[in-house]
């Protein structure tokens, strides 16, 4: 091989090693692009919003309908303060967010009161700016009972066992239909008269602040409990992360990554797709 030909192929794999590496820039640039801007994976790992999530499901969170923090990003880079093309969710809302004092970590609850709004809790009932929320008593929602999702109670509450669809084994718990203003309607649990969680308030939503509740209302840390307590307060609006969109995939906790057929049999199909 001449001294010619050599320098050729040395320029050739050059020019290739250089293809790649563009290539895969260009390829993360899209990624970071796609995950702050515009769509984010998230899962479910508490039961603090069921019934209308189940620990186990994986969702996208569409990240332009607030508006965009430092925290809308991977690492929060680029930081910086406020927001930008900011705007307020809307009452009913799920949201995902950074607890205050626990930037690192993402919770998902129900955006419940707006600045300005008054919140009070009466006897299991929430009321908004003075007057309560319509709610009904529907039938028990029967969870199945899985390896993710155990039969978990509150207080004294002894569980109640029903047969799950398909077989085996569900916990049920009182559900009730809850009508915000404006039409959004969704499905809470209540298990037991909790001091705590149903008796709160009256407080008002100070500005640039949101007030944030769990659909499992006895066993949700949110804004009826101070960081100090363990829940989050009021959730600064630069806090939030985006709103939650729908399930792509849900798993009942039997899956093993080392064993790829248990993915399929661990699939709860009937989840995918549920929009939030």
């Amino acid at each position: 091989m001449t001294s010619r030909s050599r320098t050729q192929l040395r320029r050739s794999a050059s020019h290739k090693q250089g293809s790649t590496l563009g290539f895969l820039l260009k390829l993360a640039l899209f990624a970071w692009i796609l995950r702050s801007l515009i769509v984010a994976p998230f899962s479910i790992p508490s039961g603090s919003m069921l019934p209308t999530m189940a620990i186990g499901d994986y969702l996208f969170v569409s990240k332009w309908p607030y508006g965009y923090s430092r925290f809308s990003f991977p690492w929060n880079v680029p930081s910086f303060d406020g927001r930008v093309l900011a705007h307020y969710p809307a009452r009913g809302d799920i949201a995902v967010f950074k607890p205050p004092g626990e930037e690192k970590v993402d919770y998902v609850k129900r955006v419940i009161g707006l600045p300005g709004d008054t919140i009070e809790v009466r006897n299991g009932t929430l009321i908004l700016n003075g007057t309560a929320v319509p709610k009904v008593r529907l039938g028990d929602y029967a969870m199945p009972v899985t390896p993710n999702s155990p039969c978990r109670t509150v207080g004294r509450v002894q569980p109640r066992f029903g047969q799950a669809p398909g077989g085996g084994q569900s916990c049920l718990y009182p559900a009730f239909r809850e009508t915000l203003p404006g039409g959004k309607t969704y499905t809470v649990l209540d298990q037991l008269d909790s001091p705590l969680a149903d008796h709160f308030g009256p407080v008002k939503v100070p500005a640039g602040t949101v007030f944030m509740m769990g659909d499992n209302r006895d066993d949700s840390e949110d804004s009826r409990f101070t960081v100090a307590e363990g829940g989050v307060g009021f959730v600064p609006l630069d806090h939030l992360v985006g709103r939650a969109g729908y399930a792509f995939w849900s798993t009942d906790g039997r899956a093993e990554y080392l064993k790829p057929w248990t993915w399929f049999t661990a699939l709860r199909a009937s989840r995918l797709g549920t929009a939030y």
